[in-house]
């Protein structure tokens, strides 16, 4: 099972998203059913905020001065049984403006998606590291997107 922490950040998100945290909530019991690597306890903070902190936070981390869509931040430590997975912040503005082509909940799903497999170590530094994790983003995301939700 998937469990995550939602964090709104600003209350802006509320205007897509009704309730952010039942959103995901419906979300992870759907990913929980369909993958084995969610069939042990697995948790995660989801970060809602604006690209005024994602600056911030891309700036401190990072040392990139400037808003990005989504960070990952994963919980690597050895002596601590890894059921925390770690932190994803997704900023509203670029999910916000990217949904004018298709549609918020899906812009949002393929972020906190992403930042997820981040989590579980999913990378795509090489060209085959990227296929391999978008082909995992891929069908995940056409599994939430095949059924009415």
């Amino acid at each position: 099972m998937i469990k995550a922490d939602v964090i709104l950040d600003c209350s802006i998100w509320k205007k897509k998203i009704k309730s952010p945290k039942i959103y995901i909530k419906k979300r992870l019991l759907l990913l929980s059913k369909i993958y084995p690597f969610s069939k042990k306890l697995q948790k995660f903070t989801l970060f809602l905020t604006n690209n005024k902190k994602m600056k911030s936070l891309n700036n401190k981390f990072r040392k990139k001065n400037k808003p990005t869509d989504v960070l990952s931040f994963p919980f690597n430590n050895k002596f601590i049984k890894k059921s925390y997975l770690g932190d994803v912040a997704v900023s509203f503005e670029i999910i916000n403006k990217r949904s004018k082509q298709s549609n918020f909940s899906k812009e949002f799903d393929k972020m906190w998606v992403h930042g997820y497999l981040h989590l579980l170590g999913y990378s795509h530094g090489t060209i085959k590291n990227f296929k391999k994790m978008d082909k995992k983003e891929n069908l995940i995301l056409s599994y939430f997107y095949k059924k009415k939700n």
